[in-house]
């Protein structure tokens, strides 16, 4: 992939028990312009072994784009290296740390899969990362058991282990001097809209885009409104520091 000046590179960094196909519409959409790659952080179990392998990864700069998980590794790698990015997009993720509630729902899914399996727990990802419409949709649920099989069950507990170590983030937001996109899913029922309100107001400037008819997982949700958001947001803005 061409990565000169006048093809910038944008960074994908994927959501939990998802691969590549996460974002396979922006991907396709955008890569005639930019130099696409994208990362599934499934090999590390920690968020600064995770943010250490896409800044190996990476070139010196780059858009950082993350969703959900993707989201949380790219608050350890502006942590580091802040520098290096030249913008930035949140997408259904969130700063703060982890509720008690959600500590244990983690463990309980680390014991689960480590008991029963990876496919004992795929039947209940639609329902909680699916707009209800979506969850009937046997193509999108079709995707969801296939991405979740090819992180697999070490996948699945590396990703589980580094989120339960991950810290509150809404202090770092407010060294992100960079042109910075938080968007969600208006349902997004994991990490609502509330948290990406309180994102966007950390980090001077942020555009916040809300996407509508749309829960947990908007960039296969809704990919034609998430790519167009995104492909606006980038012809508007000029990387930082080019």
């Amino acid at each position: 992939m061409d990565n000169s000046a006048d093809r910038p590179t944008l960074v994908f960094l994927c959501a939990h028990l998802a691969d590549e196909r996460l974002f396979a519409a922006q991907t396709a959409a955008l890569n005639h312009t930019h130099g696409c790659r994208v990362i599934v952080p499934r090999d590390q179990d920690s968020m600064a072994a995770m943010a250490e392998h896409v800044l190996a990864a990476a070139p010196p700069r780059f858009t950082l784009i993350g969703l959900s998980l993707g989201g949380y590794v790219a608050f350890e790698v502006i942590r580091r290296a802040l520098p290096r990015i030249e913008r930035l997009v949140l997408m259904d993720t969130t700063a703060a740390a982890d509720t008690p509630a959600k500590r244990d729902g983690r463990l309980a899914d680390i014991e689960l899969v480590r008991q029963r399996g990876l496919d004992t727990l795929i039947p209940e990802l639609p329902k909680r990362w699916l707009l209800p419409a979506h969850q009937q949709d046997p193509a999108l649920v079709a995707l969801l058991g296939d991405m979740a099989r090819s992180v697999g069950a070490l996948g699945q507990r590396n990703q589980q282990t580094a989120m339960l170590g991950r810290p509150d983030s809404l202090a770092d937001l407010e060294r992100v001097n960079v042109p910075t996109l938080v968007l969600c899913g208006r349902q997004d029922a994991v990490t609502p809209l509330a948290d990406h309100q309180a994102m966007a107001e950390r980090v001077p400037d942020a555009q916040l885009a809300v996407i509508e008819d749309c829960g947990h997982l908007s960039a296969i949700e809704q990919p034609a409104a998430v790519t167009e958001v995104l492909r606006d947001w980038l012809q508007a803005t000029a990387p930082s520091g080019r």
